[in-house]
């Protein structure tokens, strides 16, 4: 009798979950297992992050691998193998594959790339610059780097700030490879005695020549080697002048200037010169009949790869009688370093610029502008902050393993809270 109940509940509560309402819960049992037994356990080496916009992963290391997952910038994922340059790594929902090492940012990088938008975030902008095509923002400022920001052709930007670095830059340090196992060497006695022999003595020094005294006098010094005519000169070092800038979504990366250009009103931009438009700023309203007009700062440099941003800077006015800019100050042939500073609240607006004395030295000057006529206010000594760390330890630094967490899998959790609900 008690059997006999016991198959009557046990079929009616098998009925219940395939036919009714615990049926779709059974298929998520289901697929939640066959899921979990296509999830890679291995245990994680180290930690990284996606670097650009889209990863994709491969199951092998050929570009025509079929694609196992593919992630997004700033997702994090677990190296499992190191392999020459690529990496296997596995994602947050448990699927593997490989990748190349220069694609991933070390736990490093990633908080020197939330740090570098922080501080963008805080900087004064030096101005609106539109992208000539679509640029890719990089992380570093550096054609390898990964790019995880595309910028649309006509697309808007902030500049912030500016670096030039060698265009062959030396390649990302690939991670070590797993240390060789121990052997264990076997030596045979003749070797064994032959270890213990100890090495002859050194020889006695040689003796210095008998006319030292002599030729270390001033007149008997030796000659430097002349430099050969025909030696080939040593390969100039090309270098790239890069911009950080800031979208207006808040993100912060480094692009290539000469894919950007400056967004200042055409009438202004004509006294250029052949000089790029490093900054500009409106100085205040203008009204000119039925037209308005404004008066403008803005600085310049004749070469892109220097490490200043700018050799000459000028004031515009706009001439009501003329109907045109004119130019209230202009000063050439100086150092000038990003930020340029301006204030528009008062009457008479002022300009602070960071500029080189002749010693090298940096000196804070402002400047107030009022009515026709730019005049220096304030000269005083300034301490450039540092932007980044330079030195960003790379995947190879970051090889802590990942301590596996206690209390059981998920799965096996899981696992125990649908058999609750399914005997309720």
């Amino acid at each position: 009798m008690l059997f006999g109940h016991y198959c009557y509940t046990s079929k009616r509560i098998l009925h219940g979950v395939i036919f009714g309402r615990k049926a779709p819960l059974l298929a998520f049992v289901v697929l939640l297992i066959s899921c979990d037994s296509q999830r890679d356990r291995t245990p994680a080496l180290a930690q990284a992050f996606a670097g650009p916009t889209t990863l994709t992963l491969r199951q092998d290391l050929s570009t025509k691998s079929p694609v196992t997952a593919t992630v997004h910038h700033g997702e994090p994922l677990d190296i499992l193998e190191y392999r020459r340059r690529f990496l296997k790594v596995r994602t947050a929902g448990g699927i593997a594959g490989w990748t190349d090492v220069k694609q991933l940012l070390s736990p490093e990088q990633m908080a020197d790339l939330l740090r570098l938008s922080d501080l963008a975030l805080s900087s004064p902008s030096q101005g609106v610059a539109s992208a000539f095509e679509v640029l890719n923002v990089h992380t570093e400022a550096s054609r390898t780097s990964p790019s995880f920001v595309q910028i649309a052709e006509g697309g808007k930007v902030d500049v912030v700030g500016h670096k030039v670095t060698p265009r062959t830059q030396a390649p990302t340090a690939m991670p070590p490879p797993p240390p060789p196992k121990p052997r264990t060497s076997r030596r045979r006695a003749k070797e064994r005695a032959a270890a213990k022999i100890q090495p002859p003595p050194m020889p006695p020094a040689p003796k210095p020549p008998p006319n030292w005294l002599e030729m270390s006098k001033p007149g008997n010094a030796v000659e430097a080697p002349k430099k050969d005519p025909n030696a080939i000169p040593p390969a100039p070092v090309h270098l790239d002048d890069w911009t950080l800038i800031r979208t207006k979504d808040g993100k912060a990366g480094w692009v290539l200037s000469r894919m950007l250009t400056m967004s200042i009103p055409d009438d202004v931009a004509q006294y250029a010169e052949g000089h790029r438009i490093t900054s500009y700023f409106p100085m205040g309203k203008v009204q000119d009949e039925d037209q308005v007009k404004y008066n403008y700062l803005w600085t310049t440099v004749r070469s892109g790869t220097e490490n200043y941003e700018f050799d000459s800077w000028r004031f515009f006015i706009w001439s009501k009688r003329h109907h045109r800019y004119e130019t209230a100050y202009i000063q050439r042939d100086v150092v000038g370093h990003y930020p340029v500073v301006v204030d528009t609240s008062k009457e008479d607006p002022t300009f602070t610029l960071i500029l080189e004395g002749d010693d090298g030295s940096l000196h804070k000057k402002t400047f107030i502008f009022n009515g026709y006529r730019v005049s220096l206010v304030e000269s005083v000594p300034y301490v450039a902050p540092a932007l980044v760390t330079d030195k960003q330890p790379s995947l190879a630094a970051a090889h802590t393993p990942v301590e596996a967490k206690s209390g059981g899998s998920w799965y096996t959790s899981l696992k125990d809270r649908l058999t609750k609900l399914l005997h309720r």
